[in-house]
């Protein structure tokens, strides 16, 4: 019974992964039914007009992580997280403090998008809210627990958050990389 379960856990988790190609720091996926499921039911990466799907390096170190995607380099040689993630921290600035929280908010059941346009680095759409149906809830500024703000940069983090009628969230990571929130919002006295 135990090695039917096994087989059976193997196989689905084969159906479940997706053939991606890292080059040129762009991640972008085969064209298949699965990687356009990767977006439909979750949201992640933005299909193109080949009908691919292209990941942020990461969502798709995310994807990597949890076991979703293979990815390869120009080469077809697969990465493996420590690989990957080295890679990435090359080519972002601040991309660990940036990737803890987003895995923090994706597994709370959160869907999280870039927010470059809004002057962030995330939008955040609460909790079974997909973009296109609803506007997202808040916009994210990761930070590392010792980093620290000038009243200027927070206030023009503030700004930002209240002229796209949004909330600010501010994630802060410790040097455990776990993950707390403090949301700010303009109030009249």
């Amino acid at each position: 019974m135990a090695k039917k379960k096994k087989a059976a856990k193997k196989s689905v988790k084969e159906k479940a992964s997706v053939t991606a190609l890292f080059a040129k720091e762009r991640v972008v996926t085969e064209n298949s039914n699965e990687a356009r499921e990767l977006y439909n039911q979750s949201r992640f990466g933005a299909v193109l007009d080949d009908s691919k799907v292209q990941l942020s390096l990461i969502e798709a170190l995310y994807l990597l992580e949890k076991g979703r995607i293979v990815l390869l380099d120009g080469r077809n040689t697969p990465f493996d997280v420590e690989r990957f993630l080295k890679k990435a921290r090359s080519l972002e600035p601040n991309f660990w403090i940036r990737y803890n929280v987003f895995k923090d908010l994706r597994n709370r059941g959160y869907i999280v998008k870039t927010a470059m346009k809004f002057g962030a680095d995330f939008r955040v759409y609460d909790r079974g809210v997909k973009p296109g149906e609803d506007h997202a809830k808040w916009v994210v500024f990761p930070v590392h627990e010792t980093s620290s703000l000038t009243w200027y940069e927070f206030s023009a983090k503030n700004r930002v958050a209240h002229s796209t009628k949004k909330r600010l969230l501010i994630g802060c990571v410790d040097e455990e990389n776990d993950v707390t929130y403090w949301e700010i919002r303009w109030t009249r006295p």
